[in-house]
């Protein structure tokens, strides 16, 4: 699972869907609807929040913002809840080594938007997130 902290302007098609289906099965199991996943480290971020389910389903609600500017057709009714109106903090280093992991999947599955991106170092978080300075986080798994 990979919850991407990037915007998710930068995911190529494959990308966004993967996040989409992904951010679901999060939601998923925030709501304790599986048995699986549940100690992802990926998920402890929406778990320190005052309220998991609805930080989930914001995080969605940008996926599928992203997925309506490419005219694509997620569907907003399986996303639980959408009020949250916190910020959840995400480093500067985690973003990078984010956009790095992207640049090597992109160079091997589409290369255009690969060379678009390559050289791009103002990288935006995802609309939940909030930019700290800081390392790598701690519940990335290297």
């Amino acid at each position: 699972m990979r919850l991407w902290s990037i915007h998710p302007k930068y995911l190529d098609p494959k990308g966004l869907v993967a996040l989409w289906r992904e951010g679901l099965l999060a939601q998923s199991v925030l709501l304790g609807n599986t048995k699986g996943y549940k100690n992802h480290p990926q998920l402890l971020r929406f778990k320190k929040t005052n309220n998991q389910t609805a930080a989930i389903a914001c995080y969605l609600g940008s996926v599928a913002e992203e997925a309506d500017s490419r005219d694509y057709n997620f569907n907003r009714n399986k996303i639980v809840d959408m009020v949250f109106k916190d910020k959840i903090p995400v480093t500067k280093g985690q973003l990078h080594y984010e956009f790095e992991h992207l640049l090597k999947k992109l160079q091997a599955r589409d290369q255009g938007l690969y060379r678009k991106l390559k050289n791009h170092n103002d990288i935006e978080p995802n609309p939940l997130f909030d930019m700290v300075i800081g390392d790598i986080e701690d519940w990335e798994i290297l």
